[in-house]
């Protein structure tokens, strides 16, 4: 199995124009041994056919991890392995645009640009990704004015204009676009807030995503899967909030 490794050409902007280049085990093993062990066992013959998480539902996780930490090097790699896993194109598109507000635009835009290739090399035309504007998905009018009405409470006064984006541009549009399920749409941001260390805003968008269908086992089995592409200390910190939630959810 290959790596994906992206180089700058010579003379252009790192982000503007890169070629990719094939990186295989022995380019890892004459750099570092321990670490094309740990990637051919540990990573690729372990982690990725754990059962908690189904390969598609990884490479959503994986993918949302890698924008929201702007590492394009990994990105033509994990693009490919995720429309190879089940991910549409339509949904790596939306993946894309959802993190545009969760990571902000310029790791969205990154995105773009290693995305760009992997759709051309694949022949994905514009026919196959979702449209600026779709029809919408019902919306839970009680649970959003519920959240709503508590935000505008707490922050109104402080930031008028976030809050209402966020009821406007998040709540009512992005969320409810079609191109990606609800349940997906919370895994892309979970799993993209713990691996930017964003951690405060996990209690909420957990809760969301298990209202959503996704399961504590998936649940933890994410936090396990990020760990590698995130790092043990982002996973770590999300430990405690993960908790809280599995715990008060027992509760109820």
């Amino acid at each position: 199995m290959l790596l994906s490794l992206m180089i700058a050409a010579p003379g252009t902007a790192q982000q503007s124009k890169m070629k990719e280049k094939t990186l295989n085990y022995d380019d890892v093993r004459a750099v570092s041994p321990a670490l094309e062990h740990y990637t051919k066992v540990l990573l690729l013959e372990e982690l990725w056919k754990r059962p908690g998480l189904a390969p598609r539902d990884r490479s959503v996780v994986t993918v949302a991890a890698l924008i929201a930490r702007m590492q394009t090097v990994e990105m033509p790699f994990h693009f490919a392995l995720a429309l190879d896993s089940g991910v549409k194109p339509a949904e790596l598109s939306e993946i894309i645009t959802h993190l545009a507000f969760y990571s902000g635009w310029a790791n969205a835009m990154s995105a773009v640009a290693v995305a760009k290739d992997t759709f051309h090399q694949r022949g994905i035309g514009i026919d196959q990704l979702p449209p600026a504007k779709d029809k919408l998905l019902l919306l839970n009018e009680e649970a959003e004015k519920q959240r709503a009405t508590q935000v505008s409470n707490n922050f109104g006064a402080i930031c008028p204009g976030l809050v209402q984006n966020t009821t406007d541009l998040l709540f009512r549009d992005l969320w409810l676009r079609p191109a990606l399920t609800p349940r997906d749409r919370s895994l892309v941001t979970v799993s993209a807030l713990i691996a930017a260390g964003q951690v405060a805003q996990v209690t909420y968008h957990l809760n969301r995503a298990m209202d959503n269908g996704l399961t504590q086992e998936q649940a933890s089995e994410m936090l396990t899967h990020l760990a590698f592409y995130s790092g043990w200390p982002n996973a770590f910190s999300a430990l405690p909030v993960v908790k809280d939630v599995f715990e008060k959810r027992h509760k109820v």
